[in-house]
């Protein structure tokens, strides 16, 4: 499977939150994940620019796509651990652009980093998240 056809699989199984935000994946492998997310009105604070809360949500969805694909078969992830370095603001109509890759593959415990960009390609946002693997029901004996 090509990159261009995992960021389709993924635009069309995305998680019901990020569909809502807009988040759209570019490509995708298990070392990097590339995604846009369009600024519009809706996920701005005051003045027009993207609201922290949603550049957090767009770059934790590209980290448990990156733990979802590099963990074993049946297991389960979720973030413990987010940071986020907030460098300048994406104005409402730009595209904000993303790119994620791991810092730290382990068995248990996965850590991303997502720098965030806007549109004129300046950094704007460094997103750093830790996630957690376990077991799923079907491993556990549940």
């Amino acid at each position: 499977m090509t990159d261009q056809d995992l960021a389709d699989a993924f635009n069309r199984n995305n998680a019901p939150f990020a569909r809502m935000i807009g988040v759209r994946f570019v490509s995708v492998s298990k070392d990097r994940i590339e995604a846009e997310l369009d600024v519009t009105p809706e996920h701005c604070t005051i003045p027009a620019t993207l609201h922290g809360g949603a550049i957090m949500a767009f770059a934790d969805n590209l980290g448990g796509v990156g733990a979802f694909l590099n963990m074993p078969e049946g297991s389960l992830t979720t973030t413990i651990e987010s940071k986020t370095n907030f460098l300048r603001p994406i104005p409402v109509g730009q595209t904000a652009k993303a790119v994620t890759a791991p810092i730290k593959l382990g068995r248990t415990v996965q850590v991303w980093k997502t720098e965030v960009f806007d549109g004129a390609g300046k950094l704007a946002a460094i997103v750093t998240q830790t996630q957690l693997i376990m077991a799923g029901r079907d491993q556990a004996g549940a």
